[in-house]
């Protein structure tokens, strides 16, 4: 069996649950590039892999690196190819309400329609669990659940339909063919896309007008937002204020331009 997962935490959490329950082992599988953003038009070709890569670049080294160290091209490909192989083993997908999972969920089962029957769905949308404190919570991510709700998760294992998978990889050609770069969930499985400068209004008004670490403005950005979003991206963003004149960049601290300033506050 093999437990895909677009999550760094969740996957270490899930190996964690094997401990306890034996009926979950198998391979935990982490697809680690974030289809919500970047560049999805002609993914599967080489082409449209250099261009999302490209793209990656420009956003930040790090997710360069992380995207670059095995393509999760190459990584399918090798459980596809064991699939093939063992022709009893299964794949459960593991699906968290967030735009991350959603559209890995998407590109994924674009490539795996010859194992109809084998591939399981574990949607968490607006399930309840409970915390290490004891309180019921609704997780918008695998990397919040406690490793021993795992446990009680696998029971909601579930085959993707013929007819999801008639209809779920139209949704993925759809966004592809849209060709935008960044992708929000609107509940449930529906993903819209937006222009890159979606969040650059909100930003700005989280930028001081004296000089504060980048990565403290984009915390501050992201203890208010509704949703999870890539901070490298964000990052991006703020840079490209700067480069539009209404913050400034000091090594790696950026403050709101006079004029700025007054447009925020006024």
């Amino acid at each position: 069996m093999f437990h895909i997962v677009f999550d760094a935490r969740g996957a270490e959490l899930i190996n964690a649950a094997m401990d306890l329950d034996e009926s979950l082992d198998g391979e935990v599988v982490h697809f680690r590039d974030d289809y919500s953003l970047g560049p999805i038009h002609d993914i599967f070709s080489e082409e449209g892999l250099s261009a999302r890569k490209i793209w990656w670049d420009e956003i930040s080294e790090n997710e360069k690196k992380a995207v670059s160290d095995e393509p999760d091209s190459d990584l399918l490909q090798k459980i596809v190819q064991r699939m093939k192989e063992e022709e009893f083993d299964q794949i459960w997908i593991w699906m968290a309400p967030n735009v991350k999972d959603v559209s890995g969920y998407y590109w994924l089962i674009v490539q795996l329609k010859e194992f109809l029957g084998r591939i399981y769905l574990l949607s968490l949308n607006n399930l309840p669990f409970i915390s290490e404190k004891g309180h019921v919570f609704y997780p918008t991510s695998l990397a919040e659940i406690p490793a021993r709700e795992f446990v009680k998760a696998r029971k909601l294992a579930r085959p993707v339909s013929a007819a999801e998978f008639e209809t779920d990889p139209d949704e993925w050609y759809r966004l592809a063919a849209e060709n935008m770069n960044l992708r929000l969930l609107e509940g449930g499985k529906k993903i819209v896309q937006r222009s890159d400068d979606y969040y650059d209004k909100s930003l700005l008004h989280f930028i001081q007008p004296a000089f504060q670490k980048i990565h403290r403005t984009i915390q501050q950005f992201l203890s208010k937002s509704p949703e999870k979003i890539n901070e490298s991206f964000l990052i991006w963003r703020l840079k490209n204020l700067v480069t539009s004149g209404v913050a400034e960049l000091q090594g790696e601290t950026i403050r709101l331009t006079l004029k700025a300033a007054d447009e925020v506050t006024g």
